[in-house]
Parts: structure tokens; sequence; C-alpha cells
């Protein structure tokens, strides 16, 4: 029997992402680029603690004048959970979706909400197929927040500009998690792990590129 994928060394492990069992070799090299990996795979989670991204040039980063802070984030921190869990929702819940789709997704939320600085309201949408149903759900779940904050408080406690700040934030961390696959989710299960409802423990520290 030969490798599921390359069809010539001999298997070594069973891939569900195939179902079939591959080589070594090819697990290591077509994870998460032509192989669509569950999550939970125990290879994948291993090759996750040995990820090394690709040097990023806080340069080349959007949205460098919008300023986050640690004391910024302690004082949103309801906002930014369910953000970010409306973004894994949403991400998990897309076939096909990868770390690259909620880039897209995040960069039209940002620029929707830019727009309500201007004064005047454009909605940006994704070009991407994938990442639509991803802004479509995170803006639903925005639209939620707000309205049980209006009915919780009577008035709107959250301005856009703390939207836009945590959003910036999301963005900034899908740079420094994003491991450079073509179908990479680091950035996905980072904020499954982070953000989902039986997560109790602090959210993981972020570099000095995530708070310039």
């Amino acid at each position: 029997m030969a490798c599921a994928i390359c069809g010539i060394r001999k298997p070594r492990r069973y891939c569900p992402g195939v179902n079939g069992d591959i080589c070594t070799l090819c697990c290591g090299k077509e994870r998460e680029v032509t192989v669509d990996c569950p999550l939970d795979c125990v290879y994948l989670q291993e090759a996750r603690k040995h990820d090394r991204p690709a040097p990023i040039n806080p340069d080349d980063v959007p949205n460098k004048d919008i300023r986050v802070t640690e004391e910024f984030l302690e004082e949103h921190l309801e906002l930014l959970t369910v953000t970010g869990r409306g973004l894994a929702t949403s991400a998990l819940d897309t076939p096909g979706a990868a770390d690259r789709d909620v880039r897209d997704a995040l960069e039209a939320l940002i620029r929707t909400q830019r727009s309500l600085q201007s004064g005047v309201y454009y909605e940006t949408r994704p070009e991407s197929a994938l990442a639509r149903p991803i802004f479509d759900f995170t803006r639903e779940v925005l639209e939620e927040f707000h309205k049980r904050e209006r009915e919780k408080l009577g008035m709107a406690h959250t301005r856009d500009t703390d939207v836009l700040g945590v959003l910036v934030f999301l963005q900034r961390l899908e740079w420094d998690r994003n491991n450079g696959r073509p179908r990479g989710r680091a950035f996905i299960d980072f904020l499954h792990g982070s953000f989902a409802e039986e997560h109790e423990g602090p959210i993981a520290p972020a570099s000095s590129l995530i708070l310039p």
C-alpha cells in the first residue's frame, strides 16, 4: 500500500483530511497547502507548536494610524470576545474558509467602520465568496451587541471608534498568526481556542506588532 497523496512512499499515519493513510513527508509538505486539515488533527496540532510564520515588516501592516493599547483591550474585553467569537464561529461554519478569508472579511469590516467616521456610511463587502458570510455574520454579531447594550443601559455605550479599534486589533492578530499556507487556519484555530464560550483563561499576550 502506498501513500494516498504521492502514491509512492509507504504510509505512516492516517490523514483525516484525505481520508486515507499518508507518508510523513506528504503530511509535512501538503498540510494546509493542498489538504484541508481538521483543526483537531493531532499532527496538525503538533505542527502548530513549531510553526515559524514569515517575518512581518511592521511598515506593511495596515491601519497603523489606529492605536490599540492593553488598557483599551481590557476596557472593551466583552466587545473583543463577542467579535472574536463571531469571526471564529462564522469561519468554522463556512466550508473551505481559511485565514486569508478572515483577513479579507476583517479588511472589509474595517473599511465599512471607517466610513462611519467620515459621516457617510458605506458598506464595503469582500470580493471573496468565502469571506462574505464571515463578514455578514460578524456584522450581525456587532449589531446585536449594540442592541443588547442599548436595552441594558438605555444608551449605546460602545462607540464606533471602539469597534474599529477591536477590529484592527484582530486584524493585526491575523497578520501575526497567519502561517502563510494557502489553506492555513492557524488564526481561526487561535480564535476558536481564545474566544470559545468554555474558554476561561486570559487571551494570549500580544506581541509588539499587535500593540504599537
